[in-house]
């Protein structure tokens, strides 16, 4: 019989200690210090409430939950005397079928990780979903982890007991995160197509970001939208219409349009969860609606957005900016590395046939949504950072989305021997880059939450022994605010011309996206806030330091954001980029409330 919250809750302090027993290895003081906040309203607060015991333990109380853990394939697995959770764990993850050589590998890499830091490695090898990590995926962050800080290892290994709790949790309680299985089957899939074999990477209209086009609208057709369809710029359109008997709302009005998701490329050699999860989460809540034949007072329009990243042209928000009329006819003479137009690309994709520039700029003007017809726009992200997973929080509510402006730019000078040019007689465009990408730091720090980033730097044609004449770099620029935005771009942009001034050298600079900061809309945050502490768990506010479409759409509806908890430290744009099946799951709930509440909010008005 799977335990019941209702169990949990009425149980004496003796008989509840005994229901969680076996949650945390050899430590019943958590579930112990944990049980005195009963009642539990659901299973996830209580979750939230066992990870924070151990958050507010002593040090010494957290590396003895650490020791109590046993080696991956150690000595206790050889010796058959791991509790029964551990055993299920290994063996679900075929560490009991090491190869001699694995076996070799994990014995010195146990030997090695407890030499550096004095505490044995923990990984929930279960995994992100659940069914288990393979032994290479085990190894490799076992190798990875050992190159770390202890003070992070610390905080990782703790992480780690609490997704191993958290899934012996739901086995007690009969627990399946099915909807956000499906969203991370969903994600898993799409990461199939890619424009390389070893490597995550979509970028706009590429043979790979066509493909991912076609896989979402049959999954969107699948889950049940009335209409699916890929418009002029690749966004794939679904929408879920409203009741079809509701004519108009009870305060007379026409029934509105909720919009959300997000977009389906990539950067280069990127995570799976970026964008695609704001696609999948709402997916999942249509699909629920249709199998049990509900309908809500306001039509649902997903939208899974072509392009944001700016990887392949230059320039970002093709997708959404489309929708509020931000498409600049000039963008279609762009060329990509290989000289191929964005026109060529969006011709050879099909959805414009061999329509010349004006009739393509038609077709995307008609893109343009109407304010009127719609309640707002929400959107869920992965964090994308390191707060949430820091905190043991699985979601955050947005206020803000942070201003931002790129430039892509270039240094003149002189190529030269450099072997013969004397170093006070050279005009080194790399040495100028280099300088103005140590002054960013320096000048991002001073306001304490503003970052500055030069991630491209390029010597066209460079060779070993020549003094380099020539340097592309980009500059990508964050704030709070539209005004400390501003002043830091203005601080930059003068250093690097005083530096060229210095140095004898010439340069370009081309604005490739500007954004002002999106603040979330009032009433739309605090249903994200309604909805998060529905699910029994604290309420966490955070701002954005990376662009999303909501940041295109508040230029014209009311917005508002919920993030989700990556693993990894929240490493985002990378392979690394990780969340759970579990966290999605909340989501995924929490979505659900959004759509009930607005929905109830829309039949009962105040």
């Amino acid at each position: 019989m799977a335990l019941t919250l209702s169990q949990l809750n009425a149980a004496t302090p003796d008989e509840a200690l005994k229901l969680l027993d076996g949650l945390y290895e050899h430590s019943p003081w958590i579930a112990q210090q944990a049980l005195k906040q009963r009642p539990f309203k659901t299973i996830h607060q209580l979750k939230y409430s066992l990870t924070e015991v151990v958050s507010h333990a002593s040090r010494e109380q957290q590396l003895s939950l650490i020791r109590a853990h046993p080696e991956l394939a150690g000595k206790a697995m050889v010796s058959q005397s791991l509790t029964a959770e551990s055993t299920n764990e290994q063996s679900t993850a075929g560490l009991t079928h090491c190869s001699s050589e694995e076996f070799a590998q994990l014995q010195q890499l146990n030997h090695d990780y407890n030499t550096k830091f004095g505490w044995p490695f923990i990984l929930a090898v279960r995994g992100p979903r659940g069914t288990g990590l393979s032994r290479a995926e085990i190894i490799a962050t076992f190798a990875r982890r050992l190159h770390g800080h202890p003070d992070f290892e610390l905080q990782e290994c703790l992480r780690n007991i609490h997704r191993i709790a958290e899934i012996r949790l739901n086995d007690k309680f009969g627990f399946t995160p099915t909807l956000g299985n499906a969203v991370w089957d969903w994600q898993e899939d799409l990461s199939q197509f890619s424009e390389a074999p070893d490597q995550l990477t979509v970028t706009y209209l590429t043979e790979a970001h066509r493909a991912c086009a076609q896989a979402i609208q049959g999954w969107m057709q699948d889950c049940g939208f009335d209409s699916v369809q890929i418009d002029a710029v690749g966004n794939v359109v679904a929408r879920y219409e409203n009741n079809s008997f509701l004519r108009n709302d009870l305060k007379g009005h026409k029934p509105k349009t909720l919009l959300t998701g997000s977009h389906y490329d990539t950067v280069r050699n990127a995570g799976k969860y970026d964008g695609r999860l704001g696609i999948f989460v709402p997916m999942a809540c249509v699909r629920e609606l249709h199998r049990t034949g509900r309908r809500l007072p306001f039509a649902i329009e997903v939208i899974a957005f072509a392009e944001e990243e700016g990887q392949r042209f230059k320039a970002t928000f093709l997708g959404s900016g489309a929708l509020v009329g931000d498409f600049r006819p000039e963008w279609l003479a762009q060329q990509d590395a290989d000289g191929v137009t964005m026109l060529s690309a969006m011709q050879q994709a099909g959805g414009c046939g061999t329509e010349d520039a004006q009739a393509v700029l038609a077709r995307i003007a008609s893109l343009k949504r109407d304010p009127a017809q719609y309640l707002g726009f929400v959107e869920v992200h992965i964090e994308q950072g390191p707060v949430l997973n820091a905190l043991n929080l699985p979601l955050g509510v947005v206020t803000a989305i942070n201003a931002s402006v790129r430039y892509t730019g270039s240094v003149t000078g002189q190529a030269s021997h450099a072997g013969t040019t004397p170093m006070n007689q050279r005009h080194d465009a790399l040495g100028a880059v280099a300088e103005l990408a140590l002054y960013l730091e320096q000048r991002a720090v001073q306001d304490g939450d503003s970052v500055a980033t030069m991630g491209q730097i390029n010597v066209p044609h460079g060779s070993i022994n020549v003094v380099p004449g020539r340097c592309s770099f980009s500059l990508d620029l964050r704030s709070p605010n539209d005004l400390q935005r501003n002043t830091l771009e203005r601080d930059v942009l003068q250093k690097l011309e005083q530096i060229c001034q210095r140095r004898g050298l010439a340069f370009e600079l081309q604005q490739t996206m500007r954004a002002s900061a999106a603040p979330s809309a009032p009433d739309w945050q605090q249903r994200w806030e309604a909805a998060v502490a529905q699910l029994g768990l604290p309420l966490h506010h955070l701002p954005s330091g990376a662009g999303h479409d909501a940041m295109k759409l508040h230029e014209m509806m009311p917005q508002a954001m919920l993030f989700v908890r990556g693993q990894n430290a929240g490493i985002s744009h990378n392979p690394l980029e990780s969340s759970t099946s579990d966290d999605m799951q909340l989501a995924v709930e929490a979505f659900g409330h959004l759509l009930e509440n607005l929905a109830l909010a829309i039949y009962l008005p105040a």
